[in-house]
């Protein structure tokens, strides 16, 4: 099987693989202490006291109080709940602002909000990823409810100024949603210091499981709650909490925050190597994103006269696991919004592959894919219509 062959994973952005210690912390949560958390006797106050302990974890991350943590299932669903909280506390509001180049997992909620009847204000970003601020100020008006800025883009890494927007959502009296999947783990957060109101992280993105997230409320903030039922989180999220997960997720935040200065010069360097390699390699390869602020790990490049598609299938077979986009996308034959954004005509976004490096990768898998990369993109360059011209 695949998995026992030797895999160069840099597709850090897509998924995580489980840190050894986080598995560890959740095992006693999968076979000894399996109490539901909200029943009252002490067995369960075991599971209970794990579970803040978690939260603790992830508000030590992010900067702000345990209280202002909400367990989910991912960052799909925080995103979500995001919007619905300010939606539902806002009834009188009918008007939302986002960017171009947002997940799917903001752009499907504010499609669907115009579906019913709201109007979503899109503002778009230049060559290099980069936001207007001056654009986005002028784009909030008395009736919106809610401002929805991811603070660093899945697929290029490119950072956006979210202190500043915080000020701008401040000053015109609307609620900031912030996408975080990308950023928790990689560059500091201090929400002490950032006055926005909601924060999405998934935990798969920083060496956690999958199905399990968190949502920041700032605890001065209105909330209404997505999912109803219980009392559980607080009467803010009900079901029954995943608390194997929550426990794991709130390990990998613990190792994160120690890690984070490793994050920005282990794991950069790695990047930065693995860059200049492949524009050293190969002819035109341009880095998108290259003029703005972006994640230490993550580098999304163009290459001329290629299919992302045909380069991914022939990396696969080397066994070299990158992607052309954001996971969510896979398979769709639409180039990426993010790089048709940014002004990439279809050919170029067609063209372009992202890698993603983590705690996990090493020098040995830079060299392995500066190795295949530059062969695999010259065979496709060989074989397009315009090497025959």
């Amino acid at each position: 099987m695949i998995a026992s062959e030797k895999i160069t994973y840099l597709d850090n952005n897509a998924t995580t693989a489980i840190d050894p210690a986080v598995l560890e912390a959740m095992r006693p949560f999968l076979e000894k202490y399996f109490a539901n958390p909200s029943s009252g006797y002490r067995f369960a106050a075991q599971v209970r006291d794990a579970i803040e302990q978690a939260r603790e974890q992830v508000a030590a991350l992010l900067g702000c109080e345990p209280g202002e943590i909400v367990f989910t299932s991912c960052g799909t669903e925080s995103n979500n709940t995001a919007f619905h909280s300010a939606l539902e506390t806002r009834p009188e509001c009918k008007h939302v602002v986002t960017t171009s180049v947002e997940h799917s997992a903001v752009r499907k909620p504010a499609q669907e909000l115009e579906r019913h009847g709201y109007e979503v204000t899109v503002i778009g970003v230049d060559k290099s990823g980069r936001l207007s601020l001056r654009a986005l100020a002028d784009a909030i008006r008395s009736d919106t409810a809610l401002v929805s800025v991811m603070w660093a883009n899945n697929e290029t890494g490119v950072i956006f100024p979210i202190e500043e927007i915080a000020e701008i959502a401040r000053d015109k009296g609307v609620p900031l949603h912030t996408d975080a999947v990308q950023v928790a783990g990689k560059i500091s957060i201090n929400l002490r210091e950032i006055q926005l109101q909601f924060l999405s992280i998934s935990g798969h993105k920083l060496h956690a499981p999958k199905g399990v997230g968190a949502l920041y409320v700032n605890r001065r903030s209105r909330f209404h709650p997505l999912i109803l039922g219980g009392s559980h989180e607080n009467n803010r999220r009900a079901g029954t909490e995943n608390a194997a997960s929550i426990v794991g997720l709130g390990k990998a935040a613990e190792i994160a925050l120690a890690k984070l200065p490793e994050e920005q010069t282990r794991v950069r360097n790695l990047r930065d190597r693995f860059e200049k390699g492949l524009i050293e390699k190969i002819s035109n390869a341009r880095v998108n994103g290259a003029g703005a602020p972006r994640l230490p790990n993550t580098s999304s490049v163009m290459f001329d006269e290629i299919e992302s598609e045909a380069a991914l299938m022939m990396l696969d077979q080397e066994n070299i696991c990158c992607s052309a986009g954001s996971a969510c996308r896979t398979g769709s034959l639409q180039p990426s919004h993010v790089l048709s954004a940014m002004g990439l005509v279809n050919e170029q976004a067609r063209g372009s592959l992202r890698f993603s490096f983590g705690r996990f990768n090493d020098e040995a898998d830079i060299d392995r894919a500066l190795e295949i990369v530059p062969g695999v993109i010259g065979k496709l360059q060989a074989l397009s219509p315009a090497a025959s011209r």
